[in-house]
């Protein structure tokens, strides 16, 4: 069965279980693995045979569900981080390096805008951020001969705005360099952005993938299909002798299919260590086995609430992809064909003290630091994921200071409908 369904997969992929070995993905909660002899161990730090030696850099557990993930993404390869945060800049950091450049959508998650404006600035890293909205001129514009990646979000958080994946893939590849594209709210079940030019995929796995808000983690995935050699000037990180680790030439050696992420393992995590532990690993699991399950649930929830607000007078605005009167509509129909997530966002008349006058009469919504769970919650984000943000810059962001996001959980729609209506009034 080589064709399988997505939801054959979220079951069944990345473990097959030999005869009387565990049906589920076992936990392997051990630091370090016991071998033979020295020259066993040694053909592993040579990447000559597979293993594991340390768990800093790999761990069975965590290979079993990067393997799943990659399945439901369409990849060669993928790799478990410690978080959504630590995924983004592994997968930036693989191929830059003080001196180049990132082209990014201006519409992304606040943690996600700082690290690579503030943080990875102070790595020598520059960026130029564009609008999601940007025509092919001005996204062209904003190359440089030292761009090494573009990067965006397929729904962006909080703004909900959807990423002309095509688009912004026919302008990484014309300069070429991969776009890198942050899947976390459609999942692989809404969205698979391979099968419209993405070349890496990125997850917080602590959203929707995990689902009951019991593990941090994050997840990268490599489609396989970008040419490090044909652009190896780009790449001297992928396409060059790593001196660090006996000279291997990563794309020489694993070729398209592993080239990323093996160097993403045996040298960023070898020497940052944001490993995901193999219990978190095992939560996710859970998690994923029900994926293609709850998330159409979500979208359902997502729909009937932002319907009710886009009616309701003291609601000045509704951000909603799945809504015929959103921006987006047209763009979410052609990537997001079963509906996008069940995060909303919308703006209550009387701005940022009428929000704050609204989720303080909420009762089944809590207001939370967190989206995509079983259970509803909600939030201002000007006053916390995005407080590090200016006013231009949360406007740029599509992020008004009064905005309020609610994730809807698993809860009966006519239920949460209640709960808004009652704050509302």
């Amino acid at each position: 069965m080589k064709d399988q369904k997505l939801g054959t997969k979220c079951v069944q992929a990345g473990y097959t279980p030999g005869n009387g070995e565990p049906r589920q993905v076992p936990i392997i909660q051990s630091t370090t693995f016991k071998y033979d002899t020295s020259e066993d161990m040694g053909k592993l730090f040579d990447l000559e045979a597979s293993g594991y030696f340390y768990t800093r850099l790999q761990n069975p557990t965590n290979d079993h569900v990067a393997a799943k993930i990659a399945a439901l993404e369409g990849g060669t390869a993928g790799m478990l981080t410690s978080s959504g945060q630590a995924a983004n800049f592994f997968a930036l950091f693989n191929i830059c390096e003080a001196g180049s450049h990132i082209v990014a959508s201006s519409s992304i998650y606040g943690g996600t805008f700082n690290l690579i404006s503030v943080t990875m600035a102070k790595m020598g890293i520059e960026s130029t951020f564009v609008s999601p909205d940007c025509t092919e001129e001005e996204l062209n514009a904003a190359f440089k001969d030292n761009t090494r990646a573009v990067f965006g979000e397929t729904i962006a958080n909080p703004a909900l705005t959807v990423l002309d994946i095509e688009k912004f893939a026919k302008a990484a590849h014309t300069h070429g360099v991969p776009l890198i594209v942050d899947n976390t709210f459609p999942t692989p079940v809404n969205c698979r952005p391979i099968e419209w030019g993405a070349d890496i995929v990125t997850h917080s796995t602590t959203k929707y993938m995990d689902g009951h808000g019991v593990a941090v983690g994050g997840a990268i995935v490599d489609s396989g299909k970008f040419d490090w050699m044909a652009h190896a000037d780009k790449f001297p990180g992928l396409c060059t002798p790593d001196e660090s680790y006996h000279g291997i030439v990563y794309a020489e050696k694993f070729g398209n299919a592993g080239a990323f992420i093996t160097k993403a393992t045996s040298q960023l995590m070898r020497d940052l260590g944001c490993i995901q532990s193999p219990q978190h690993a095992f939560y996710l699991n859970l998690g994923l086995e029900s994926l293609h399950v709850r998330m159409p649930k979500h979208v359902e929830n997502g729909q009937a609430v932002a319907e009710f607000l886009e009616n309701h007078p003291a609601v000045e605005a509704v951000h909603y992809p799945g809504l015929k009167s959103d921006p987006y509509y047209e763009r979410a129909q052609k990537y997001l064909g079963n509906g996008g997530c069940g995060v909303v966002s919308f703006e209550i008349k009387g701005g940022r003290k009428a929000a704050e006058a609204f989720m303080k009469k909420l009762k089944l919504a809590a207001i939370e630091t967190h989206v995509a769970d079983a259970r509803t919650c909600c939030l201002n984000p000007a006053t916390s994921t995005h407080r590090q943000m200016t006013d231009e810059q949360l406007a740029a962001a599509g992020i008004p200071a009064g905005l309020v996001r609610i994730s809807c959980g698993l809860e009966d729609k006519e239920d949460l409908i209640a709960d808004l209506a009652q704050a509302l009034e």
